[in-house]
């Protein structure tokens, strides 16, 4: 086989036979995947008021601008994925790219964000399972010992769904996303309405030019809110991540993740714009920016909008299912990447090969996806306890390292792996080199920021710190030091497989061939 110094860079690479059900999926329901992963209900609810405590009301432009990497980025997923629909993505890409190192760290980071984030996912949807029924006291209470078993049942559940199949998990995040986005859109519009016709509390005001301006929180709120943006985007490659289960591998996954991309910036935009503009930014009541409404707008925002009594009282508790939804949505397409990751690795023998087993009838990674469930429940149950749950926000905020680092590698593989090609034709030149390389720039400049400013616990940006027991004594933010235990354990992994299992490090089970030259469009 040919290595991939010396193959055509436009070739089709061979596909390694993993198992996996292909053909499962059409575009509808890998860009249902796609949207689905982001969980925009949850992701607006956790985030919206850490945006308008940095960026004020420049929240729907920086939104916006947060966007083009995102869709730059995409870009590079479906270039890649023309010539290499593996379910790794940048795991494989990265390898094939710039080397087995490169690709096995970009591998570990998809699996690093993916874990962290599910403590996140388990207390939102734990909280609201107790929100809806009315159990304020419970559900008002991110530590309490009901919401975190109602959060370990929750990521045993979706476990669950994983392991029986990808066709079931496609209908169930059908129906979910359905609700989502049909409740976001009727919320909006009746907040935008509300304040139209002047039926609106004392909070809201009215939309302005100013709102375009992102930097209203100086250079610093700005990039920290395109880092919170990032998050909240995160999620659209599962719609690649899938790859090898759907039809037209070298076409679909790629479609779906740019369409995935323009759905989320409509579905944020719209719904950023109306929640400002009905509850405003003040730091009391439903405002914003109230602190006692930072780690969930959402809940707080329905019963305002839509009213305490009949149908109204109806419509927010549907607001509070969706968000429920939202995080079972995201649960359960967390754990579908970062199974196929590990299989991907384990296919490769970057693994133990024990990662790659295969269901004979659900032909779903069985030993990926159920470790992938029990480290998550683990994971979940510790930082429960640790700062009365709070590190459980700072690892939210580390995830964005992670997100910047894969996703702007994926930039860089796609502009490297096409090099040789860039001057056959201008699109070649544009969609397979310039535009994936300028998402992984901007990818980089926003992590080294978020890199920075983790690091130091003065800036605000972590819930807990650590007192580093040695000269010079610095209190180091949790999100920085959550984020650099999650690479040393990478680092250590890495240096374990290396000299256990040197074929992978030695390029020896992951080449590149010369097929057929990959299609343009």
């Amino acid at each position: 086989m040919a290595t991939a110094e010396n193959a055509h860079p436009g070739a089709v690479e061979q596909q390694v036979d993993k198992g996996l059900k292909s053909g499962a999926l059409g575009l509808v329901s890998t860009t249902v995947m796609g949207v689905a992963s982001t969980a925009p209900a949850y992701s607006l609810a956790a985030t919206l008021g850490f945006m308008v405590a940095v960026v004020g009301l420049g929240s729907p432009i920086v939104a916006m601008i947060a966007f083009i990497p995102i869709f730059l980025t995409s870009i590079g997923y479906s270039e890649l994925n023309k010539a290499d629909p593996d379910c790794g993505t940048t795991f494989t890409w990265g390898t094939r790219a710039f080397g087995p190192r490169t690709g096995w760290a970009g591998g570990w980071a998809i699996v690093a964000a993916d874990i962290l984030v599910m403590a996140s996912l388990a207390q939102v949807a734990g909280q609201y399972v107790f929100l809806l029924f009315g159990a304020d006291g419970i559900g008002s209470n991110p530590t309490s010992g009901w919401v975190l078993l109602v959060g370990l049942a929750w990521i045993a559940s979706m476990t669950y769904i994983c392991y029986r199949g990808i066709e079931v998990s496609a209908a169930f995040q059908r129906v979910l996303l359905s609700i989502e986005l049909v409740m976001l859109a009727v919320f909006s519009v009746t907040a935008l309405v509300r304040v139209g016709t002047g039926n609106h509390p004392a909070e809201s005001i009215t939309p302005a030019w100013s709102w375009f301006n992102p930097m209203q929180g100086g250079f610093s709120g700005f990039v920290s809110g395109i880092i919170l943006m990032l998050f909240i985007y995160w999620g659209w490659d599962t719609a690649v991540a899938v790859n090898e289960e759907t039809k037209d591998p070298t076409k679909t996954p790629g479609r779906a993740a740019i369409l995935s991309t323009v759905i989320l910036l409509v579905t944020y935009v719209l719904v950023i714009f109306a929640a400002q503009s009905f509850a405003g930014i003040g730091t009391t009541g439903i405002g914003l920016g109230n602190s006692a409404n930072t780690g969930d707008v959402i809940s707080v925002l329905g019963n305002a909008v839509f009213g305490a009594h009949g149908i109204g009282l109806f419509l927010a508790r549907l607001l509070i299912l969706m968000v429920l939804t939202s995080a079972a949505a995201s649960t359960q397409t967390t754990i579908l990447p970062t199974a196929r990751t590990t299989l991907s690795m384990a296919t490769y023998k970057a693994l133990p090969k024990a990662f790659a087993k295969m269901h004979p009838r659900y032909l779903t990674p069985t030993v990926s996806t159920i470790t992938m469930g029990v480290i998550s429940a683990l994971l979940y149950l510790a930082l429960n306890y640790v700062s009365h749950g709070f590190v459980i926000s700072d690892a939210v905020t580390a995830i964005g390292l992670y997100i910047a680092f894969y996703y702007g590698l994926t930039g860089f593989a796609c502009a490297w792996y096409y090099r040789k090609t860039l001057r056959e034709s201008q699109r070649n030149l544009w969609m397979r080199g310039i535009l994936p390389a300028l998402g992984g720039l901007i990818m980089y400049a926003a992590g080294g920021w978020a890199l920075w400013a983790d690091w130091d616990y003065a800036t605000g940006n972590s819930y807990t710190s650590w007192l580093m027991p040695f000269w010079p004594h610095w209190y180091i933010g949790g999100a920085f030091t959550i984020a650099f235990v999650a690479a040393i354990a990478g680092l250590i992994a890495g240096i374990w497989v290396r000299f256990a299992m040197p074929a992978f490090f030695r390029k020896e089970t992951l080449t590149r061939s010369t097929a057929t030259l990959a299609p343009e469009a």
